[in-house]
Formats: structure tokens, C-alpha cells, sequence
């Protein structure tokens, strides 16, 4: 098997420059799979999964605007991500791709498919939760828009912690975000806690999705109730959904085996 070279690319959104990472596949035609990591995380959540399909797919995993490489960027919005994801797209000349999102991931991915349903082959929903009025209740969504003041009130390193311990089980899945989050200071990290959990809020809707949906979560995830929310969406929609052991909210870090062979045997069925 002849290893795919990932390279470093931009794309120069009107906002800010966005950090994207892509690995062609030499096979012909293959499909492309674009990974969008969690809030304040990076592309280096995916570590595990872009050798795992590059021989098969040609695989993208960025930096979303706003966070890490792709910095400084102003104007953070969901809708202005679904932009820069279609900019993306268009700069690489990929008509259509399977969309996986961890988390906030999901939410752009979400977001992105109320504008370009027609862009997406599938989606991977991993640990993330749905649009949908129907799931939410108005004590969700006051509280999910306070996460960035609570932030502010609390001593930087112990909330930090806190939230490292709390989105991952294992010492690689804990490293990786200990990592991103160093990347930033304790404003900048509640302004982005902020904006990205409010831009949920603001965005969320009814959504009908028409390209086939997996659904995995982290046997463990107690990052807020999205193993709740999962359960949720599965049992109102029948999409497919997979625990996975050993894992928490950031379950493709945590226990990356398992979520390879699981998004490895719904493509191999949707495609």
C-alpha cells in the first residue's frame, strides 16, 4: 500500500484565514471524507482516522475558523463555517463529501446542511447532538448559553482540568486536549466557549436530513446530555447509532479502533 502524503493548505476566507489538511488518495475517484473536530480542540483529534482511510478516501481535517491555526479570524458564526466548508470544498474541486463531525463538528456539519444538503454523501455524528426543536427544552438551552460566563467565574487551570477530564478517559485522549486548549488564554478560551455553544442555540431548528446518518457515542460521554441526546435522535429518526466502550466524549480519541470500524462499515453500506 503506497502512503498518501498529507499536506498543510489555507483557504483565505474574508474572515480569516482557515488551516486545512489534506491527504488525496491515489485512488481513482475516491470519495472524500472531511473531519470537523469539537470546540476548542483541533485537527489533531483525527489523527487516528486520516491514515486509518487515506487509501481509500481522499481525506481533509481542519482547523475550524477561530481555533488554533486558524486564527485570527472574526465573525465566528455557524453559518460563516458552512461557508468556509463549501469555500474549502470548492478551492480542493470535491463536488460532494461524507461530513464527520465530533461534537461543535456536528453542529457545523448541521449547519451546513441546512444551506448544501446536496454537497453531502453522508454524515458521521460523533458525539454530537441533533438539530431538532424537539429534543431541547428551554432550561437546555439557558444553560448551554451560560457555558462561557460560567467559565469566568471559575479558576482557569481547575475548569480547564475539569473539562479534560470530562470529554476524555484515556492519557492520549486527555494529552490531545490538553494540547489544543494551551493555545489559548483564559479570554480567549471563554470567548470561545461562548460563541461557539451560543452559535448552537441560535442555529438550532428542525432539520430534515436526506443523505444517510450514523450515530456513535461514547459509552462514557457525560458532556452534558449528549448521550441522552443520542439516544434521542436515534430512537425519533432510526438512524443507525454505536456505543463505543471505553470512551468518552471525545470517543474517536479515546477508543479510535472502534470508531474507524464503525464508520468503515457505514460507508462501505451507504456508498
Amino acid at each position: 500500500m503506497t502512503l498518501s502524503t498529507t499536506i498543510q493548505k489555507e483557504y483565505a476566507s474574508p474572515r480569516g484565514n482557515v488551516a486545512y489538511w489534506i491527504t488525496r488518495s491515489e485512488k481513482p475517484n475516491a470519495p472524500c471524507i472531511f473531519f470537523l473536530h469539537g470546540l476548542t480542540a483541533d485537527h489533531t483529534m483525527f489523527d487516528l482516522q486520516v491514515p486509518y482511510f487515506a487509501d481509500r478516501y481522499t481525506v481533509i481535517a481542519w482547523d475550524a475558523p477561530a481555533h488554533a491555526l486558524s486564527r485570527p479570524y472574526h465573525d465566528f458564526s455557524y453559518q460563516n463555517c458552512a461557508e468556509d466548508m463549501r469555500g474549502i470544498r470548492m478551492q480542493e474541486r470535491i463536488d460532494r463529501a461524507v461530513f464527520a463531525g465530533q461534537s461543535m463538528g456536528g453542529y457545523l456539519i448541521q449547519s451546513f446542511l441546512l444551506r448544501y444538503p446536496e454537497m453531502a454523501i453522508a454524515f458521521v455524528a460523533i458525539d454530537t447532538c441533533p438539530y431538532g426543536l424537539r429534543y431541547y427544552s428551554k432550561s437546555d438551552l439557558f444553560w448551554l448559553s451560560k457555558a462561557g460566563v460560567i467559565s469566568q467565574w471559575m479558576p482557569y487551570g481547575y475548569y480547564v482540568n475539569t473539562i479534560i477530564k470530562s470529554v476524555a478517559l484515556t492519557e492520549r485522549g486527555q494529552d490531545n486536549m490538553r494540547k489544543a486548549i494551551s493555545l489559548y488564554d483564559k479570554d480567549e478560551f471563554s470567548a470561545l466557549t461562548k460563541t461557539g455553544l451560543n452559535g448552537f442555540a441560535q442555529e438550532n431548528r428542525d432539520l430534515n436530513i436526506t443523505c444517510p446518518v450514523l450515530i456513535l457515542v461514547g459509552e462514557k460521554d457525560r458532556a452534558g446530555k449528549v448521550l441522552a441526546y443520542s439516544k434521542a435522535w436515534h430512537e425519533a429518526t432510526g438512524y443507525p447509532m454505536q456505543i463505543i466502550e471505553n470512551a468518552s466524549h471525545n470517543s474517536n480519541v479515546d477508543n479510535p479502533d472502534a470508531v474507524n470500524a464503525a464508520i468503515d462499515a457505514f460507508l462501505t453500506a451507504a456508498l
